[in-house]
Parts: C-alpha cells; sequence; structure tokens
C-alpha cells in the first residue's frame, strides 16, 4: 500500500510517510530502553502498532505528520521525525528520534531542517516547537543547533499527563 505523504530528500536521507514495513524496526526502536527513554518508555509491538496507526493516520487527518527515516547509503529505517500536533499538544513540533546506533551522526539535526522547512513551506505555522524531556541533554543539543531555546514549559497531554517538558523554539 502506498503512504499517503510527500517524500523529502537530504544529503543522507530520504524522509518518507512510515508504512507497514516499518513497523520491525519501529518494534526494535521501542524496545531500546536507552533509545526508548524520552520518547513514551519502552513500548510493546501492540504499542508499537497504534502508534504507528497514529503517525500514519495523522497524515490522513492533519496533511502532515512524523517521516520514517531511512539512511540513504544503506536504505536502513533509522528513526522518525517530523512535524506533530496531535491534540492537546503544548505546540507545532518538529520532533525526532534516531536508533540508538547512528546517534552522533548529525541525522536528528539533517532531518528536522528539512521537516521544517516543509512544514512552514505547506502550512500556516507560525512557530516550530521542540519539547524535550529536561533530562535529555542530547535532543537539547539538537535543539540548540536549529537556533532553538527553552520557551518554557509544558505539561503533556494524556497518556504523558505525568511529564513536564521544556519546550523550545
Amino acid at each position: 500500500m502506498t503512504a499517503i505523504g510527500p517524500t523529502l530528500e537530504t544529503e543522507r536521507l530520504i524522509l518518507r510517510p512510515p508504512c507497514a514495513d516499518d513497523f520491525a524496526p519501529w518494534c526494535a526502536f521501542m524496545a531500546d530502553e536507552e533509545a526508548a527513554q524520552y520518547i513514551g518508555g519502552l513500548q510493546t509491538p501492540s504499542v508499537v502498532w497504534r502508534a504507528l496507526c497514529s503517525v500514519t493516520g495523522a497524515w490522513t487527518i492533519s496533511g502532515f505528520s512524523m517521516f520514517s527515516v531511512v539512511e540513504k547509503a544503506t536504505g536502513d529505517w533509522v528513526g522518525r521525525l517530523g512535524p506533530w500536533y496531535p491534540e492537546g499538544w503544548p505546540g507545532t513540533e518538529v520532533g525526532w528520534g534516531i536508533v540508538r546506533d547512528r546517534w552522533g551522526q548529525g541525522y536528528a539535526t539533517e532531518g528536522a531542517i528539512a521537516a521544517t522547512d516543509w512544514a512552514f513551506d505547506n502550512f500556516d505555522w507560525h512557530e516550530v516547537v521542540h519539547t524535550i524531556d529536561p533530562a535529555n541533554t542530547a535532543s537539547a543539543a539538537v535543539a540548540r543547533r536549529l537556533g532553538s531555546t527553552i520557551l518554557r514549559q509544558a505539561a503533556m497531554p494524556a497518556p504523558y499527563e505525568h511529564l513536564t517538558v521544556d519546550v523550545w523554539g
């Protein structure tokens, strides 16, 4: 089945809407405790399936959502990133999550720049924020590289209402 939405390319990445083939690598990603700790925590395959369906469904409902991140050189699925603004979210976000064995290579920054440009070019967004756990120093560093600073703190919507995040922009 063909995914709804555009495909973006950067120097090293392909950003495309998620599809069913992404389920297995997404499950492995969310089963990695260190990689998942700031993006919802460890998740079983059934929870990952619902997340994948939520992300793909948002493309139909909103016209935007997270992209799957594919490494051009290998064809490997290496994460998900992009515009995200579900009900109750603290702002129009471009967020990211990259598999641990690709950390430190600049993929989050490279992909976030492309996704942010695409969001501003295609939607009436006045700001892009990044919701980041205060303990997540790696994502804070990405936000700084994107030119962002902490704007405020915010509570997350259910089922994450117990979390307070730094909202960068």
